[in-house]
């Protein structure tokens, strides 16, 4: 079922959450283990983000650097299977611009087409590391909007290969990514909420925020939103503070903003057991209220854990 149609069902606010794959070479039973005790909060959805490759340098015989590419969490499309097969919820991967051409973003959809998934979320994606910029894949995808544009044309029955007798309509619902607190290479909010409207503009169907910790900045956006005439439903993402060395990892590599109130408690900690009971109950204070303003789902950034997430559903759902 499409994101956007379960939120037009809905009766109340709906649950969902975001996880990684696993690293490679790790058992597909421990993300089972470790999702389990959320699925009785009955998410209609879970995303399950992709990483892009990575560049290292590996010794050869010699003495000689080779630069080689690997994938540290390979496996999106068969992580969204399985959590298909095995929970009967519906998935959300991730696609992203970065380490494709058009040509592999192509058979990526037609295989999630063929496994039955209706929903993406359409991202450009972050540079390589070490790279300052992102330098988008020769023969691919510069900006999220030209990734939305894609798959619209896809649903349209229309493929790269002009040639193609028959070719089937495909159906997704298309996710994109809204920044609360502008993302960070936009100049202003202006320009950012140009770029918004116009992936929307190209064909996406809601938008999921990053996380933010004040709520004041979602009903800011909520209303930015309308003034620029975007009408798609607009999911805020939450994740609750388990570590004080999170309070500054978060805002860096985020760009985001951690409230005065939220740092000064954070900092008055001990220890992370204390940290964690602060970020859990700011989380709830949080979600309810987003509730209470008719937010159409509340998705949480697991980070590959759960059970902070768990506790504050547990005081929601």
């Amino acid at each position: 079922m499409k994101v956007v149609d379960h939120i037009k069902s809905a009766k109340n606010t709906l649950f969902s959450f975001e996880i990684l794959p696993p690293h490679a070479g790790e058992s597909i039973q421990t993300l089972f283990t470790n999702i389990a005790p959320l699925m009785e909060f009955k998410p209609k959805f879970i995303d399950v983000t992709y990483h892009r490759e990575e560049f290292i340098l590996k010794k050869r015989n010699g003495g000689l650097l080779e630069q080689k590419s690997i994938r540290k969490r390979p496996g999106t499309v068969a992580i969204c299977a399985a959590l298909m097969h095995k929970f009967g919820v519906d998935t959300v991967p991730h696609i992203i611009c970065g380490g494709f051409t058009r040509e592999e973003t192509e058979y990526a959809l037609i295989d999630l087409n063929y496994l039955g998934i209706e929903n993406v979320l359409a991202l450009r994606g972050d540079s390589i590391k070490g790279q300052n910029d992102f330098c988008p894949t020769p023969g691919g995808h510069a900006y999220a909007s030209d990734l939305v544009q894609q798959i619209k044309t896809m649903n349209d029955g229309r493929y790269i290969d002009d040639d193609l007798e028959n070719a089937i309509a495909t159906d997704f619902c298309i996710g994109i990514a809204g920044y609360p607190e502008k993302h960070f290479e936009a100049a202003n909010m202006t320009s950012d909420f140009k770029w918004l409207k116009h992936k929307v503009d190209c064909g996406a169907d809601y938008i999921v925020t990053q996380m933010f910790f004040d709520n004041r900045k979602y009903f800011e956006f909520i209303e930015r939103c309308k003034a620029e005439g975007i009408n798609a439903p607009v999911i805020p993402g939450l994740k609750p503070l388990t570590s004080k060395k999170q309070v500054q990892i978060l805002a860096s590599r985020f760009h985001i903003d951690i409230p005065e109130e939220l740092a000064d408690a954070v900092d008055k900690c001990k220890d992370d057991k204390e940290v964690r009971r602060v970020g859990i109950e700011w989380a709830i204070a949080q979600s309810k209220e987003l509730v209470a303003k008719k937010a159409p789902c509340l998705h949480y950034y697991s980070m590959g854990k759960s059970n902070a997430i768990q506790e504050i559903a547990q005081a929601l759902f």
